[in-house]
């Protein structure tokens, strides 16, 4: 029985996925000489912009009821394998292998340095996860809070990634010696830039630049590689300009204002590539965010040869879908080469009856075996499934939308405000490890009563989870296919602090913080209709940002659609993204 959902994830996704991270925040004060703020308003993003949503804005302060009870049994520093050279208060995180291509023999590692001071200092722990798992892809990294540094830390790094986002955070004088001594490569961005320059009387004359002032115009455009990447123009916590840029000096991307006149986003001279801002906030598909990104090739894998995969995924497959669409999907895939991944919700809940009038709805797979069937055919078209949670919603409680298979969160609280936008509580009530394998096991009991093998790969429902069931996850599956949420604690050790939380997409895949490949998720999905706060996205737009995402040299254009919808959708974005020059790949080949 199929059925028509005023309701479903893929909003969520559009609102959730679209963008991360950051506003203008207060700052600390320094001693040496720094350009100085304006405060500004920062108007909405679309319909994307409300405070609440962790994918935009870092989450901080109190949450409206009781906190949730910490999670302890895993930490940063107990996850992740330490081997790279000893640091003091360091979280470090080893790969078998790159996930990049490097130069035989080598295994690129990444020093992580970041803020931690003043009131707005947990925001540096945040970041350096981001950071980390972006450096993942290449090889090693260790994250460190700049004040910890020491002499010569430097030096036992591939590269050093600074990400300055407390104004005067107190950087230590070994690391500013250490960065001008010029040794290693060093990728600076946003904040305390002038504590380095007033460190080198000749600074101007040894780099060719130097900077004047935080420029507040409007910037909606930053050029990049011959691709015009976005920016979110309401953001106004400034980007750095200069009052010298001389012919030694490569601007690698610039800044386009509204009147059409521009200035550098990021340049480089000798070993110090600097970012006017922090790369890390307000990412959207097709973000300049994907600049930083490529930017890490040049300091860890410069021998990277271009090339650019994309990925489909068809989303949101429950009991009650129609099976001969499920077919007309996968031939048509199949006919045009094109290998693919499904999600797979084993059972279909409407514990409410929300839909059929009051009569409470439970259909495992078993029982819909035409269905079943559409997926071992779809596994014959070159599909991979794709565990999908095992109800695709919470209980008989409303989290937040229905109830009801498809529409709600199933490992994490979320609730809704009365003008439509979201609140990512944290843990749901019964969250723990047993529970989170309750649910995967109850899944997989499912699908083998329909005749089906557990899947080898995993997206939760939402994009959201807990510390917890991402490290149950880990346990079980090969990759997580998603964007993820990032939480304070994961990188120092202390417990768990969900009131202190960030999202995350890549264009690439990685080994995030909590030990797991993930698989790009970049470009979001197919929807031809707004709904509430959620716009529309149509294979135009998927397309649009495809086209930026040809920036990063070894990058994946990533998106998912709905059998549901019109097969037109579908095919023009796989003819789209194969005339960008795209070739498609299997997930299990990643």
């Amino acid at each position: 029985m199929a059925r028509d959902k005023p309701l479903s994830r893929r909003f969520v996704l559009l609102s959730g996925g679209a963008a991360l991270a950051g506003t203008a925040l207060p700052r600390g004060t320094a001693a040496a000489a720094k350009p100085t703020r304006q405060a500004r308003s920062v108007s909405t993003y679309a319909v994307h912009d409300y405070p609440t949503n962790p994918y935009l804005r870092p989450q901080g302060g109190p949450l409206p009821g009781p906190r949730p009870t910490p999670n302890t049994a895993k930490t940063g520093a107990a996850l992740l394998t330490n081997s790279a050279p000893s640091t003091p208060n360091s979280t470090m995180s080893t790969l078998a292998a790159p996930l990049a291509t490097t130069a035989a023999g080598t295994t690129p590692s990444t020093l992580i340095l970041y803020d931690t001071t003043n009131t707005w200092g947990w925001l540096g722990e945040l970041y350096a996860i981001m950071v980390a798992n972006l450096a993942s892809h290449f090889g090693t990294w260790t994250a460190v809070p700049v004040v910890k540094y020491t002499s010569g830390m430097l030096n036992q790094y591939s590269c050093t990634i600074y990400i300055g986002s407390t104004y005067g955070e107190p950087i230590p004088t070994a690391f500013l010696n250490d960065v001008l001594a010029g040794t290693r490569p060093v990728i600076w961005a946003y904040d305390n830039i002038w504590q380095l320059t007033a460190q080198a009387a000749n600074f101007t004359a040894q780099y060719g630049w130097n900077w004047s002032s935080f420029d507040f115009s409007t910037v909606a455009q930053v050029d990049y590689k011959g691709q015009q990447l976005k920016r979110y123009s309401a953001n106004g916590a400034g980007i750095m300009n200069y009052a010298v840029v001389g012919s030694n000096v490569s601007v690698l991307a610039t800044c386009v204002r509204s009147d059409g006149t521009t200035f550098p986003w990021a340049l480089r001279s000798g070993n110090l590539t600097y970012i006017g801002e922090n790369p890390l906030v307000y990412i959207s598909e097709g973000d300049r965010y994907i600049a930083f990104c490529d930017l890490l090739f040049d300091a860890l894998a410069p021998a990277t040869p271009t090339r650019h995969r994309a990925l489909v995924r068809l989303e949101d497959i429950d009991p009650t879908y129609d099976p001969t669409q499920l077919r007309a999907v996968a031939n048509y895939l199949a006919s045009q080469g094109v290998p693919f991944g499904f999600q797979v919700i084993p059972r279909y809940l409407d514990p409410n009856g929300y839909y059929t009038g009051g009569v409470a709805q439970n259909i495992p797979l078993a029982s819909m075996p035409a269905v079943a069937s559409a997926f071992k055919y779809m596994l014959t078209k070159g599909g991979a499934m794709i565990n999908h949670g095992w109800t695709h919603q919470y209980s008989n409680i409303i989290n937040p939308f229905t109830a009801v298979t498809g529409d709600d969160f199933e490992f994490y609280r979320v609730t809704q405000n009365s003008d439509l936008t979201l609140n990512y509580q944290g843990p749901l009530p019964p969250d723990s490890k047993a529970w989170a394998m309750g649910r995967f096991t109850s899944a997989a009991t499912d699908l083998r009563a329909a005749g089906l093998a557990f899947p080898s790969f995993v997206t939760f429902p939402g994009y959201a989870a807990t510390a917890t069931d991402y490290e149950v996850a880990a346990g079980i599956f090969k990759a997580r296919a998603e964007r993820s949420l990032y939480f304070s604690g994961l990188l120092t050790g202390a417990p768990t602090d969900y009131t202190r939380i960030v999202g995350q997409y890549f264009p690439y895949v990685v080994r995030d913080v909590y030990g797991t490949k993930v698989l790009p998720d970049n470009l979001g999905g197919i929807e031809p209709l707004a709904f509430e706060i959620f716009p529309k996205r149509l294979p135009a737009d998927i397309l649009a940002d495809a086209q930026r995402n040809l920036v990063v040299r070894d990058g994946f254009a990533s998106f998912f659609y709905h059998p549901s919808d019109s097969l037109s959708y579908l095919e023009t974005v796989v003819s789209g993204l194969k005339d960008m020059g795209y070739t498609f790949v299997a997930p299990g080949s990643l």
